[in-house]
């Protein structure tokens, strides 16, 4: 399934990542949806290229009904970003690759951050799938809006950060 979104935002690159890679920013996100942040981990110098790591335990009962059926109360969710240095405007590309617990349901792609002359535009362009014979896709079709939500919620949220300060 693919997946590809976009979110504008009213604030230059620089502050957008400055706000991903905060980690007081990936609790709040992570608390919105009732999770728990395991782990956050920032390798490298965030003006340079740099690795973002999360791990967050998120309960399933948002997740589509297929998917629930294989996991328990609460998921294990690892989002690796793997972000270039900014270009001289700000703009920078990460790859992207999400895990799902003992899952075998997976998220890989692109990352975009874009100076707009409103502020930037932060783009995914990813592949959901799953390897579970049979249902994989289905589990993947189910999986798609309830990462496209997440996404936008982050797009929206990094904004609310920005602006309180």
């Amino acid at each position: 399934m693919a997946l590809n979104a976009t979110t504008d935002l009213m604030h230059a690159p620089a502050a957008v990542i400055a706000t991903l890679t905060d980690r007081a920013f990936a609790e709040h996100l992570t608390s919105m949806v009732g999770g728990e942040l395991k782990s956050f981990e920032v390798a490298g110098d965030v003006a340079a290229a740099f690795t973002l790591t999360t791990v967050r335990s998120l309960p399933t009962d948002r997740a589509p009904e297929i998917a629930r059926k294989f996991v328990g109360q609460t998921v294990e969710v690892t989002q690796v970003e793997s972000w270039s240095a900014p270009a001289a405007d700000g703009s920078r590309d990460a790859t992207l690759k999400v895990t799902v617990g003992s899952l075998p349901v997976s998220v890989a792609g692109s990352e975009s951050l874009r100076a707009s002359a409103e502020g930037s535009a932060l783009g995914i362009d990813a592949t959901v799938s799953s390897s579970i014979p049979f249902v994989g896709g289905k589990i993947a079709a189910a999986a798609e809006p309830f990462i496209s939500k997440a996404l936008a919620l982050q797009g929206n949220s990094v904004s609310s950060w920005i602006e309180r300060g």
